[in-house]
């Protein structure tokens, strides 16, 4: 089942909003994962296409190397100051750490990670709690848009 939550934080005067959803471990999941995360990102009025396009390398992987049978993987964004957070947690923490190889010319797939590495500012793999790993990567925003007080 999918849930999601789409919640200002009070904390830092609106500065900072977050976003996570669960989805199914599936393509449709992580196509999904991609458009949820488009309509967020209209609606906090940020860019939107640098961070698509991790969200889905990023949402990929976790159906393709991180499906473990009936557990979801979690799609989380957030902002904090003038940085935008991704992160997809999926429950194959046991398998290596994903890092970006070169693919072949021929090959149909394997550029996932060498996007994100291009795309991003910052990424990376953070392990636990067990069987648990996220991936994640970081976007700066060049000028931080003001949220209106609620």
């Amino acid at each position: 089942m999918n849930q999601g939550t789409a919640q200002p934080s009070s904390q830092l005067d609106h500065a900072a909003r977050n976003f996570s959803v669960l989805l199914s471990p599936t393509p449709r999941g992580a196509r999904l994962a991609r458009l949820l995360a488009t309509e967020q990102l209209r609606a906090w009025e940020l860019p939107l296409e640098a961070a698509s396009h991790i969200v889905a390398e990023l949402a990929a992987n976790a159906v393709a190397h991180g499906r473990v049978l009936g557990r979801d993987f979690r799609l989380t964004l957030y902002v904090t100051g003038g940085t935008l957070r991704i992160e997809v947690t999926d429950t194959r923490g046991d398998r290596s750490v994903p890092r970006p190889q070169p693919p072949s010319p021929e090959a149909e797939s394997g550029r996932g990670l060498v996007l994100v590495e291009a795309l991003a500012d910052r990424w990376g793999v953070t392990s636990g709690p067990a069987p648990r790993k996220t991936v994640w990567a970081e976007l700066t925003l060049g000028a931080f848009p003001r949220w209106p007080a609620r």
